[in-house]
């Protein structure tokens, strides 16, 4: 079989070809910095302490309130059995210096527990 032009020309431009082409996947990725990370959040000025305690499938929120505004808690009890319903409590307002115990269960385990808050503006400095 005779070897024509076209036939040499074709397999060493395909050649040539793949070989010139920038290859992406062979270059090293270039990681973006970082950001820095964020300082820890720190409290609101309205916000009553809160903690937290689960005993069994108990959940208890004590919260006083230092502030000279009125802030509303709720407790939210996530439970860790898929057919368990999650529990929120309702709302508690905490007036200036006030305490307040909030307590919500689960039938087995409970998956995590947390405290929201509202503050209510119409009631500072009374």
């Amino acid at each position: 079989m005779r070897t024509t032009w076209r036939s040499a020309f074709v397999p060493a431009t395909v050649t040539l070809l793949v070989w010139a082409a920038p290859a992406a996947v062979s270059q090293p990725h270039r990681q973006e910095p970082k950001p820095p990370p964020k300082p820890p959040s720190q409290p609101r000025m309205y916000e009553a302490d809160c903690r937290t305690v689960i005993e069994g499938s108990r959940a208890t929120a004590y919260c006083h309130n230092p502030y000279p505004s009125t802030d509303r808690v709720r407790l939210h009890v996530e439970c860790e059995r898929w057919w368990d319903i999650d529990a929120d409590s309702a709302p508690v307002e905490v007036g200036p210096a006030d305490y307040a115990e909030l307590t919500d269960r689960c039938w087995k385990e409970i998956r995590v527990v947390w405290v929201s808050h509202q503050p209510l503006r119409e009631s500072a400095g009374t």
